[in-house]
């Protein structure tokens, strides 16, 4: 019966991956749809699992663009995968894990910090506004203490006592650009979309580790909208700079996850309306007090850029909370 289930698992997703051609693979598909679309993380994840070594490299060669975005996929594997995709692009980061990287539009990628082939706690580290590929290194407007690989990086550094911890820096959504777009909630409902298929594709393959969200500014709002369909190995949400997460109160996120919040007195938001009216609007502050989270220390944050910087109290309550220690 296994076998006959594993193999009705080969068919199906041979159906959505397999051109109509025997002899063409993998026949070019945007990323991440139709494959993206059509075939769950755990489907997959089953798919590969009875596909021979040699054949799973063959893949990655062939099509690496689809490959290494495939969530479910061996994480090795869409590590090379994601190399050779870079590389045709014109960038280089050979000791850099990549989980996703796409060229295209304001560009898509999830870099992988510390092994998260043996992690036992995953972090995935949402970043807001104006991030996009071209500044994901270097920061917006050239600051590195703003950029999500920077962030990511010292956030497991800071972590890395827990043991078995990995932080991936996860831009997987189009982030607003402006002002006129981190005031609507459509750019967070489609980035949770997106943001729950990554971490199913994580559960995929690593099934026994627990996991943290962590959104900064607009990605606080992502995470919110993908909170009622996130699986039980989400343990905690954490949440900074946020300007709303889509709800009322920790209640209405639906979420047996613990939610934290913090918000610098020195962060601007701390200015925008409660409201959501017309379109307008990400709900109330999630570090306020009737909204009902976990708050954590943040009076050494000058800005809203600093969270995660190294030395402040909130980079040392985040890697608490993300690597899951006492």
């Amino acid at each position: 019966m296994i076998l006959i289930n594993r193999l009705r698992t080969v068919l199906a997703v041979t159906a959505v991956i397999v051109a109509p051609s025997a002899g063409t693979v993998l026949a070019a598909p945007p990323v991440p749809a139709p494959v993206g679309a059509a075939a769950r993380p755990a489907t997959v994840h089953e798919w590969f699992a009875v596909m021979p070594g040699d054949r799973q490299r063959e893949l990655a060669a062939e099509r690496p663009e689809v490959v290494g975005n495939l969530d479910g996929a061996p994480i090795t594997l869409r590590y090379e995968a994601n190399r050779r995709s870079m590389r045709a692009a014109g960038i280089d980061r050979p000791d850099g894990d990549f989980l996703l990287f796409d060229p295209r539009g304001r560009g898509r990628v999830a870099q992988v910090f510390g092994d998260l082939s043996t992690a036992r706690r995953i972090a995935v580290l949402v970043p807001g506004m104006t991030n996009r590929l071209a500044n994901f290194w270097r920061g917006v407007g050239g600051r590195s203490y703003r950029s999500p690989a920077v962030q990511a990086a010292d956030l497991q550094r800071a972590g890395a006592g827990s043991g078995g911890f990995a932080v991936i820096a996860w831009l997987g959504y189009d982030t607003p650009q402006g002002f006129d777009e981190a005031g609507r909630a459509n750019l967070a409902r489609a980035g949770a979309a997106e943001l729950e298929r990554f971490v199913a594709g994580l559960v995929a393959v690593r099934p026994r580790a627990t996991i943290a969200l962590l959104g900064h500014s607009y990605g606080s709002a992502v995470i919110g909208h993908a909170a009622p369909r996130l699986p039980p190995q989400v343990t905690d949400i954490a949440v900074f700079g946020s300007a709303g997460m889509g709800v009322g109160d920790v209640a209405g996120l639906r979420t047996g996850a613990r939610v934290w919040a913090g918000r610098s007195d020195q962060d601007w938001v701390r200015w925008v309306p409660e409201v959501r009216l017309f379109g307008l609007g990400l709900g109330a502050d999630p570090a306020g007090p009737g909204f009902g989270a976990r708050v954590f220390a943040t009076a050494d944050v000058h800005d809203h850029d600093h969270y995660l910087s190294p030395g402040t109290d909130s980079l040392a309550a985040l890697a608490r909370i993300a690597g899951d220690l006492p």
